[in-house]
């Protein structure tokens, strides 16, 4: 450590020392006052010189929870009766007032570069909106649940900026996703939050409000919990309530249904709508012409819209034209190089799971996924064999592909490949040629696969989930812990000094 940095933490703790000595101050004399305003002082100036803002946060953060719990920024108004002009009353309302400035002050620190002091002003924000829940600022009857929602409105606001990603801030906002009146409370005030319009105000602000809505899932762990941040009592029905929060998320939701999406923005509609929003929609069907567009732009974007469309069909009864037509189409070269690949086999193995699906629809996905393997990774080419020994399975009349009469050449071919329609692809007339061409790949792996054609087929199908999540560098270390036998060499070792270390291919390299 240099003498700078030595220097610099010392002169941080000497600053430290003297916030919570003014602090301590203060909250044991009143005659002390002017500390309060001394320390927020020194956190406006920290912040507008960039200086380090934690030892003031966490200051003030001590500060006014005491005041809180000791009630005493707490002002009694009675209906009909004149304000107490008294110097308690003025001192009351003095100490609210600079409650109010800081509050302002910890909510303008989301934006600092560092992460490690915006984290802290969201997790001090939360904590004294927390106390002041069980403290109130303002009167309550006695038991009746009090939850100050302007103050969660302001950091939701915050969270939601459109200047810039937040995406550390919504992380750290993830750890409290597990109480109840925080996620039902941040459902209640979206829809007040969401743009009503086409146009949002930026991909920042699109982005942020969707990772925000990530982090607040409605889950059936969440509601079995029963946990509380800002309330020592039971669930009731005004800490969390079902009903109104699925209303909100419907509401929520059909605002952004409105929006104009680029790209990444729609894949992460998608994304979140399968994974957070579907379950609670009220009327799912109106889904319809929303992810049939999707569909029809391919890739993720339409992958993902499968995966909406299959749910609609299998849990609401809705046929969807030309459906395999679709799922056909998607099996191009480029699914093998995105993160959705595995959803891709996953779905189509479901939709091609009928027994009761035509011989030549079945056999034109069979052929595309052949001819794909010839250009497929390694380790995919593993999962199309599966897949295909599967629906081969399925179908015993496929059985004729493995070795068709007329259809064995590679140049007459009957099989047409641009075909879109795959009922009109002569995918029955062809052979799987492709398959006995992988027998003689490099990989044993590989070769071992796709000599399933050429032995009597299993009485059960291959489980898929075994391969789908296999990666390249698995592949690799398998075959490197194969044991090959070792061959006699007649060299001379190598006696030099100039031999690499700890390098990665020395793990698997002998140099003699």
């Amino acid at each position: 450590m240099s003498t700078e940095q030595s220097q610099q933490q010392q002169n941080t703790k000497l600053f430290w020392k003297q916030l919570k000595t003014k602090g301590n101050e203060f909250l044991n004399s009143r005659k002390h006052a002017k500390n309060l305003l001394d320390i927020i002082k020194c956190f406006e100036e920290c912040i507008s010189k960039g200086l380090n803002v934690t030892p003031c946060l966490l200051t003030l953060e001590v500060i006014f929870t005491e005041l809180l719990k000791r009630r005493e920024m707490y002002v009694e108004v009675e209906p009909l009766k004149p304000k107490d002009d008294n110097p308690e009353t003025k001192y009351r309302e003095w100490l609210h007032e600079r409650y109010l400035e800081t509050l302002r002050l910890i909510l303008s620190c989301f934006k600092l570069e560092r992460h490690t002091e915006s984290n802290q002003a969201l997790v001090t924000s939360v904590k004294l909106l927390s106390c002041e829940a069980k403290h109130p600022l303002e009167h309550t009857p006695s038991g009746q649940y009090y939850f100050p929602i302007n103050r969660y409105r302001n950091i939701l606001t915050k969270l939601l900026c459109a200047e810039h990603s937040n995406s550390h801030l919504i992380d750290r906002f993830k750890e409290y996703a597990q109480y109840l009146d925080i996620v039902y409370h941040a459902w209640k005030l979206m829809p007040g939050l969401t743009p009503k319009c086409a146009t949002v105000p930026n991909d920042e602000f699109a982005q942020n409000y969707l990772e925000l809505i990530n982090a607040i899932p409605v889950t059936k762990e969440l509601q079995e919990g029963k946990r509380l941040l800002c309330s020592d009592e039971c669930v009731t029905d005004e800490t969390f309530d079902y009903n109104a929060t699925r209303k909100c998320i419907n509401k929520a939701w059909n605002c952004v249904m409105l929006w104009q999406m680029k790209e990444q923005i729609h894949k992460h509609v998608l994304i979140i709508l399968l994974e957070r929003i579907l379950p609670h929609l009220e009327k799912p069907v109106l889904l319809t012409d929303f992810l049939m567009d999707s569909l029809d732009l391919g890739g993720p974007i339409g992958l993902l819209a499968l995966q909406g469309i299959f749910t609609l069909i299998q849990k609401h009864n809705i046929t969807y034209p030309d459906i395999y037509e679709k799922l056909y189409s998607m099996f191009e070269p480029e699914i093998f190089h995105t993160k959705f690949k595995a959803r891709l086999f996953y779905l189509a193995d479901i939709f091609l799971s009928s027994t009761h699906l035509p011989e030549n629809l079945v056999a034109a996905f069979v052929k595309r996924l052949a001819r794909l393997s010839l250009v497929a990774p390694p380790q995919d080419i593993v999962i199309i064999l599966q897949f295909i020994g599967n629906l081969i399975l399925r179908h015993p009349g496929l059985k004729r592909l493995i070795c068709h009469p007329s259809g064995g050449e590679v140049s007459r071919d009957p099989y047409i490949m641009d075909e879109r329609d795959p009922t009109k692809s002569n995918a029955l007339e062809s052979s799987l040629w492709e398959v006995v061409a992988l027998q003689n790949h490099v990989l044993p792996s590989v070769a071992t696969a796709a000599r399933f054609i050429s032995q009597p087929l299993p009485a059960t199908e291959w489980d898929l989930a075994d391969v789908l999540e296999v990666k390249e560098n698995d592949i690799f270390d398998q075959e490197i812990a194969r044991r090959s036998k070792q061959c006699a060499l007649a060299i001379e070792r190598s006696q030099s000094m100039f031999l690499p270390r700890n390098d990665k291919i020395m793990q698997y390299w002998k140099l003699y």
